[in-house]
């Protein structure tokens, strides 16, 4: 008996341990969810090292899209790849299929229902022009337009809510002055700062891609697989039909849609230079919001600085004439205080008179120091 609860125990360490190592594997790994050419999705929770070898890529690219870790919006294209950190959307796209980093996040769920929409199959039965044109693209260019798309759609909307929030702001502290008003502001400011960084990196990373026409090249995935498997290429016959059907497939589809490219030009991105420049000039327009709004920021500021300084103008103004009060009744006081003397003096009797003189004359000094000052300029008229 004794010995069978020995067991027992050592069965139970040993599933305990077990699940602790499960559970350790589990937190070293990372949810992806795939979008194959086929429409299907899947939903893979792989570590890094099954991700860098199903798309061919460095540790490097790989660690571009860790959340852990901050780097710049940045859009890489490698031999079999592209890889893709735009703010929340990190990304690996291939010619066949779209790798999506953490599908359940927040921001990342729209992402995977216009994924899920624009990949779908039933897409390609559509008969509308739209649709022909999205269906004569290549896998990757619709996957990479469609977190183009949603990247742009998000920074403008949080542009869009920051300027619904900032111009009321920034009209009430111009009507009203005061601690409330100038720290709502500044946190505002704060916040546009930041959002103008990100909308910067992401159009500055769009205009990099732009101005060369090498990095837009290696972004055609379905050229480089099609160029591999024609026969232009001089590899062998075995080589040409791949034993998956769906790598076939799109192999053959890659095939009739670039076979221009592939005897002609190689160098050829309009397509991807078209589509680059729209969500360029989309990003820029957003940009030129931002900027728009922090041009009405500082004119606000310079507003809120000439009223500041205009009030410690009129501050200067009532010192002025408080201390040109003063010293007229000092003035005024001295005279009573010698006449006030209980002192035996011929001139100290009968001196009425001296008091009414001394009042005009400090009186007269203090209209003539006033005069004086507004001839100068030194106070308001």
């Amino acid at each position: 008996m004794a010995a069978a609860v020995v067991v027992a125990g050592e069965a139970a360490a040993a599933a305990a341990a077990a699940a602790g190592a499960g559970g350790k594997k589990r937190g070293a790994s990372r949810s992806w969810i795939l979008f194959d050419a086929a429409g299907e999705e899947r939903v893979l929770d792989a570590d890094k090292y099954a991700i860098m070898h199903r798309v061919d890529i460095n540790a490097r690219d790989l660690r571009i899209l860790d959340p852990l870790l901050s780097y710049p919006s940045t859009i890489l294209g490698r031999e079999r790849a592209i890889v893709l950190n735009l703010e929340h959307i990190k990304a690996i796209i291939t010619a066949e299929e779209v790798l999506l980093r953490d599908p359940l996040d927040d921001n990342v769920i729209p992402v995977v229902e216009e994924l899920r929409r624009r990949l779908a199959p039933s897409s390609a039965t559509q008969h509308d022009v739209e649709g022909a044109e999205e269906d004569e693209s290549p896998f990757e260019f619709r996957a990479l337009e469609v977190t183009l798309e949603a990247i742009c759609s998000f920074l403008g909307a949080r542009t869009t809510e920051l300027e619904s929030a900032a111009y009321p702001a920034l009209d009430e502290l111009t009507s009203k002055i005061s601690s409330r008003n100038l720290d709502r502001v500044r946190k505002l400011k704060s916040g546009m700062t930041r959002l103008n960084a990100r909308v910067q990196k992401v159009r500055d990373e769009l205009e990099q891609l732009l101005d060369d026409d090498d990095d837009m090249a290696d972004l055609y995935l379905s050229r480089k697989l099609a160029g591999a498997a024609s026969p232009v290429s001089g590899s062998g016959g075995p080589n040409w039909f791949p034993a998956s059907p769906t790598i076939g497939s799109k192999i053959s589809r890659a095939s009739r849609a670039s076979a221009p490219t592939i005897h002609g030009n190689e160098n050829d991105v309009e397509e991807l230079e078209m589509l680059l420049e729209a969500y360029f000039m989309q990003i820029d327009g957003t940009l030129n919001k931002l900027t728009t709004l922090r041009e009405y920021i500082d004119d606000t500021e310079d507003y809120i600085n000439i009223q500041l300084d205009n009030h410690r103008n009129q501050l200067i103004q009532l010192e002025l004439f408080l201390s040109s009060g003063t010293v007229c009744l000092s003035l005024y006081s001295l005279v009573a205080g010698i006449f006030g003397m209980n002192i035996p003096y011929t001139w100290n009797d009968n001196h009425g008179y001296v008091v009414l003189v001394s009042g005009l004359f400090c009186a007269f000094m203090f209209v003539s120091i006033v005069a004086y000052a507004r001839h100068k300029g030194l106070v308001g008229s």
